[in-house]
């Protein structure tokens, strides 16, 4: 065999060359299949998924970009629309620096900015600036003239404005409204065209501004006054996911406007990516496998908000609740929490009129609905926006035209597990109490009359504009919301063994309120718990000693760490106990081995329970009040005079409705 001869053709190797004899391919089909060729083998070796954190490094930018270039398009964009209502869009104003590359007709400057709004009888008292670079113009001749400029950098490409950010603009805006006293001022919102992301941001602000605004209107809204309005589809599909809205088959993407689009060529004969003052370099992608995440009472829920209004929905949280902020101005998550049930507590539910209710194992949060959005409120008094819906109460038939305006609810957060193989997993915010009603105080009313106005003016209006043809879908919100259940005390058996056993998230014991009871913050002597004798717990602060192996256990007192001398935990996971250093572990008492032992690390709290709470606790351990004490404790307490006339009388109220 002659290895330097040329090899023999295949048999299917002639059909193929005549072929290519027939027809050949010209320059242009050449360069097309070719391209086609290359996005393949791009998508083929682009990573898909990123199963640990990279090192910035390995996606450093190494573009160079000229500082004098002009933005593309941004020539023959025009300069701004008109105003909706305080609001002004933009394209981005140019520093002087720029005029070598700018016709003197062309020239867009904040001189001329200011110059132009004034003949219009606009003054400027706020510039909202959404590039994400800082090559555009200097801001100290806005501070001359008393404007105020805001800087919220936003990805120009390949990603809509993530929510904090969106959060901050809206806030700002608000704000800026809110502290105008005599004349009007207006504030100048600019990207670097004016449309994609400034008009992203306006639509997000009309939409938490005005309650009767659905998705559509706001889109027209921002076009009419900045045409052709949003033109990336990506963004107008965001808008509708993020306020759960469906869209409408009638609403197009408008095409690319003819000075977006760009004059150069690349290699291949297509436009040139535009860089859009994208000064950062690309993420990396990621792909996350959704099926495989599972619900957790330790996820986090919902966007960061700027610290100045967290500060501000914390005043209010305060001044609802008749609190005083204190010396040092440090303020503590303030929901009212109940004490441990023991001999001595036992003896209120003789003296006041209580009913009961199921002690749900979920995870502890505060709501405050806003005209702008509802906020959860953690145990670390950090607030964190969702988006909902609660409408308030109206006679008219559609939509209502006003939204719950600082309204505060306290309630715990669920998951709901179906039993079976059917459904999904469901987040569920159960409340059990309300604060303030459209800013007004509640909290001197009596629980009756809190329980009863949530149900008559919250749930009421919600669950009844759900039954309208409306383009909200109530369905998609991050979670559901109820009113938790209360029963008289003549069902706590009932509730024992037929409710709590059937219910579809985790539940360990009891709550008594006081039906009379006002709401009180912090620790509430009158609001009482009672769990099961396995679940009984302390929570602990635990930290590793200096000696190997050797862990501490801390409570708090008078805002100070204590440490529990005498006191040790035992891991039963065979976990390593330096991993839980410095965390709050919920700790259970072995009375066998005279020890706490660990049940689990508590995300959602940063500091261990206070000395008396946790003196509480150990008391109704030590007092052993098993099921069978409390039913027998109940079945007295119910005959009772005072009982027995208000449990008939409530009976027969709730019959008659």
């Amino acid at each position: 065999m002659d290895l330097n001869a040329s090899p023999q053709p295949e048999e299917d190797d002639e059909p193929f060359k005549r072929r290519h004899e027939d027809r050949m391919e010209s320059a242009v089909e050449i360069a097309r299949r070719e391209r086609e060729e290359r996005k393949k083998r791009m998508r083929f070796d682009r990573p898909t998924r990123v199963s640990q954190p990279a090192f910035r490094d390995q996606y450093r930018d190494t573009r160079v970009y000229d500082q004098s270039k002009l933005p593309q398009g941004w020539l023959d964009c025009p300069g701004f629309g008109l105003e909706i209502g305080c609001i002004i869009p933009s394209k981005v104003p140019l520093s002087e620096s720029y005029n070598e590359h700018v016709p003197p007709g062309k020239r867009y400057s904040f001189k001329q900015v200011v110059r132009n709004q004034r003949i219009n009888g606009r003054k400027l008292g706020l510039v909202i600036d959404l590039t994400n670079t800082t090559r555009y113009y200097p801001t100290l001749d806005l501070k001359k003239d008393g404007i105020k400029h805001v800087k919220i950098a936003c990805r120009g490409r390949d990603a809509v404005p993530d929510n904090v950010s969106v959060n901050t603009f809206v806030n700002e805006v608000l704000q800026f409204v809110l502290n105008q006293k005599h004349a009007k001022k207006y504030v100048l919102v600019h990207c670097t065209h004016g449309h994609n992301r400034t008009g992203f941001m306006i639509v997000h602000y009309l939409m938490r501004s005005m309650p009767t605004m659905n998705v559509t209107q706001a889109l027209k809204l921002f076009s009419d006054a900045r045409p052709p309005g949003i033109y990336k589809p990506d963004y107008i599909d965001a808008l509708y996911t993020f306020y759960h809205e469906i869209k409408p088959e009638s609403v197009t993407c408008p095409p690319t406007p003819e000075w977006k689009r760009s004059a150069e060529l690349d290699l291949n004969g297509e436009a040139v990516q535009d860089d859009d003052d994208d000064d950062s370099p690309p993420d990396p992608v990621q792909e996350i496998n959704q099926e495989n995440v599972k619900m957790s009472n330790d996820d986090i829920l919902g966007d960061e908000i700027p610290h100045y209004q967290e500060e501000a929905y914390r005043q209010f949280c305060y001044k609802m609740l008749m609190m005083n902020v204190g010396g040092r101005g440090f303020m503590q998550f303030p929901g009212s929490h109940p004490v441990s049930l023991d001999r001595e507590s036992l003896q209120l539910l003789r003296q006041r009129y209580y009913y009961a209710t199921w002690k749900a194992d979920g995870t502890r949060y505060m709501m405050l609905l806003t005209i702008d959005g509802c906020y959860l409120i953690d145990r670390s008094f950090k607030f964190r926006r969702v988006q909902m819906r609660f409408p308030c109460k109206h006679s008219r038939e559609g939509i209502s035209d006003k939204v719950h305006h600082y309204t505060l609810l306290d309630g715990e957060m669920v998951i709901d597990t179906p039993t079976g193989e059917q459904g999904e997993a469901r987040r569920r915010y159960l409340v059990y109490d309300m604060v303030a009603i459209n800013g007004e105080s509640v909290v001197e009313r009596t629980f009756c009359e809190r329980w009863n106005m949530f149900v008559r003016e919250v749930i009421g209006p919600r669950a009844a504009e759900k039954l309208r043809s409306h383009c909200y879908r109530y369905d998609l919100e991050p979670f559901a919301v109820r009113m938790k259940g209360f029963w008289l005390l003549s069902t706590v058996e009932k509730l024992l063994k037929n409710t709590i056993p059937s219910l579809s998230h985790e539940a360990d014991g009891l709550i008594f309120q006081g039906w009379d009871d006002p709401y009180v913050p912090r620790t509430h002597k009158g609001l009482l718990k009672w769990k099961y004798a396995e679940m009984n717990s302390v929570d602990f602060l635990y930290e590793m000693g200096e000696e190997e192996g050797r862990g501490f256990l801390f409570l708090h007192e008078r805002g100070k760490k204590k440490l529990m001398e005498g006191y040790s935990v035992e891991f039963r996971d065979d976990s390593d106990p330096s991993s839980y250093n410095g965390k709050i572990v919920e700790c259970a008492w072995d009375k066998d081995k005279k020890v706490w032992f660990s049940m689990r690390i508590r995300v959602d709290k940063t500091t261990p329970n206070d000395i008396n709470t946790a003196r509480k606790v150990i008391k109704s351990i030590n007092d052993n009040i098993t099921e069978e004490v409390l039913l027998q404790e109940i079945r007295e307490i119910i005959r009772l005079p005072m009982y027995a006339d208000r449990i008939r009388n409530d009976s027969q109220a709730a019959r008659r409705r």
